[in-house]
């Protein structure tokens, strides 16, 4: 039989403990803990309850949590000692089949990890469809997380225990995240095909960017939606009301990738609504207004090294100049729009007007670990942070590294050592501020020569306007400065400068309302990563929803992840949004 919130909310404390027996591997203080902050709304609620127990149960307590679990394919599982839920779990996951080679390793990996962090490695071993991890993708998240720091270690062994216990928590309520579980199944689907034989790459028009259009398309065909692929492959679907004097409310995200990506960055966020349009449509749910949903063909600038291609031109900023641009093999946009079958020459009529749309609510992978460090599934966007990018040339005297006395060198890569130094200062004085030097080089560089010369990107991001410009002016005073000390001459060449833009209150507070009914408080943040919104805010308000981003929150990367639970509760809160969306 299975359990039922009712149940749990009605019996006496010490029934609610023995219900959730198990949940938490040998801490019954757990379930006894949270039992205080019934009736539960929802199962999210109770998740979340559960959670909030362990964090605020100290550092002792949480370490005789980890403890409490057995190692993985270890000597508790090979004398048959584990629970029945971890017997399950690792069976699942194949690990009472791992070859003599495998148990070698994974002995080896066991004791090193002990050895360093005092606790065992805790992983929850169901992987994102639902089934197990391969025993290779076990072993590799293993050596991958045994150079983790200590502390670092643990939370991430807390969040894997807390994944464990939502698994085990979906299988005692008879729970299945069918709305998540379609959307990884999607992105599966769309990872497997990329422009490069190892890991996934969809450049703007290549072959796999039209496949999976197409697939797209025909995605929102079967959830109810009138769909076409307009002027600059940007993938359409409508699913119109029946109130034919209704206006339109958007959303969507881009389905191309950075080189090398991750499987959700964008996709989710076309992958979701479509999901969502097909619960709708097959209970015969129409809404007061037109939903257009949106695979956008472009955001990430790598073809062509032109960003927001596809939401530009919806927003009627598209650049015609852009398609005369040519691509690394000489090929201009121009040719690849005719060569995928697209008029170049419609692209104007693709804008919008202001005045037909209700707003623009895009939901998207965080993309960065502030949502895994609170505990929380989901997050409303408050703005979308602006970014100054430069490029800065250093040029000093290249001299003979033996013979050149430290006071009269003129050092190009130490003052650009001290410029990466004030630039990680000052970006680190305000919360939504960040500064970057992702780029370092000294050209033609000799081990015996002082470096005559350095090139050095700057990347400075914030969430107002005010604060990045701040910053930018304070860093540029110093590189002046230090400059002047060393006798080196500077070059700024400006290459990006995008405004931030806010997300719109009212819509906000309507995604807020939907993540509260979800059972979840909502949790505010700012993204320091680009979106198609930003683009979208020309011609109509915006707001976004983000999902909490796996793996420390690593993303443009194939380790970029999340659980099909966080994408289900996503999708959950978005319907209902949708369902209370009141215009403005």
């Amino acid at each position: 039989m299975t359990l039922t919130l009712e149940q749990l909310n009605g019996c006496s404390a010490e029934a609610f403990s023995a219900a959730l027996h198990g949940i938490y591997e040998h801490s019954p203080w757990i379930p006894a803990g949270a039992a205080a902050a019934r009736p539960f709304a929802s199962l999210d609620a109770l998740k979340q309850a559960l959670q909030r127990t362990v964090a605020a149960a100290g550092e002792q307590a949480q370490l005789d949590l980890i403890r409490a679990h057995p190692e993985l394919a270890g000597k508790a599982a090979i004398a048959g000692a584990l629970t029945k839920e971890s017997t399950g779990e690792q069976a699942n996951a194949g690990l009472h089949q791992c070859s003599p080679e495998e148990f070698e390793t994974l002995h080896r990996l066991n004791a090193g990890y002990n050895a360093k962090f005092g606790f065992p490695f805790i992983l929850a071993v169901k992987g994102p469809l639902g089934t197990g991890l391969a025993r290779q993708e076990i072993i590799a998240t293993f050596a991958r997380r045994v150079n983790n720091g200590r502390a670092d270690e643990m939370a991430e062994a807390l969040r894997q225990i807390h994944r464990i216990a939502e698994l085990r928590l979906n299988a005692l309520f008879g729970h299945v995240p069918a709305l998540g579980n379609t959307i990884m199944a999607w992105a599966e689907t769309l990872g497997a095909w990329s422009d490069d034989a190892q890991g996934l790459t969809c450049a703007y028009l290549t072959a796999a960017h039209r496949k999976t259009a197409a697939q797209l398309a025909a995605w929102m065909r079967e959830a109810g939606m009138e769909v076409h692929i307009d002027a600059v492959g940007n993938v359409v679907g409508r699913y119109a009301s029946d109130r034919p004097d209704a206006r339109t409310l958007m959303t969507g995200s881009h389905y191309d990738t950075v080189r090398n990506g991750g499987k959700y960055d964008g996709r989710e966020g076309i992958l979701l609504p479509i999901a969502v349009v097909r619960h709708l449509h097959a209970r015969g749910e129409r809404l007061p207004f037109h939903l257009e949903v949106v695979g956008f063909s472009e955001e990430e600038g790598v073809r062509f090294r032109s960003t927001f291609l596809g939401s530009n031109a919806i927003a009627g900023r598209f650049d015609m100049g852009l398609l005369d641009r040519r691509d690394a093999e000489g090929a201009s946009m121009r040719a690849a729009l005719l060569d995928a079958g697209h008029d170049p020459g419609a692209i104007a009529a693709i804008a919008r007007r202001p005045e037909d749309l209700l707003g623009f609510v895009e939901v998207h992978i965080e993309q960065g670990p502030v949502l895994l460090e609170h505990g929380l599934p989901v997050g409303v966007v408050t703005a979308i942070a602006g970014s100054s990018r430069y490029q800065l040339s250093l040029d000093g005297v290249a001299s003979h590294a033996g013979t050149t006395p430290m006071a009269m060198r003129r050092d190009a890569a130490a003052a650009a050592a001290e410029i990466v130094l004030f630039v990680e200062r000052r970006c680190a004085q305000a919360p939504s501020l960040v500064g970057t030097v992702g780029q370092l080089h000294v050209p033609g560089g000799s081990v015996n020569v002082v470096p005559g010369a350095c090139r050095l990107s700057l990347d400075i991001r914030a969430a107002d306007d005010a604060t990045r410009d701040a910053a930018v002016a304070d860093i540029l005073r110093e590189v002046e400065g230090i400059c002047a000390r060393r006798g080196i001459a500077w070059r700024l060449e400006p290459l990006l400068t995008a405004a931030a833009v806010p997300c719109a209150p009212w819509l906000m507070d309507q995604l807020a309302g939907a993540v509260r009914r979800a059972g979840v408080e909502p949790f505010l943040l700012s993204s320091g990563a680009g979106h198609d919104a930003m683009a979208m805010a020309a011609v109509t308000d915006v707001a976004m929803l983000f999902t909490r981003c796996g793996n420390g929150g690593i993303s443009h990367n194939p380790l970029e992840t999340m659980t099909a639970d966080d994408a289900d509760l996503s999708a959950r809160v978005f319907l209902d949004f949708l369902r209370h969306f009141r215009p403005r």
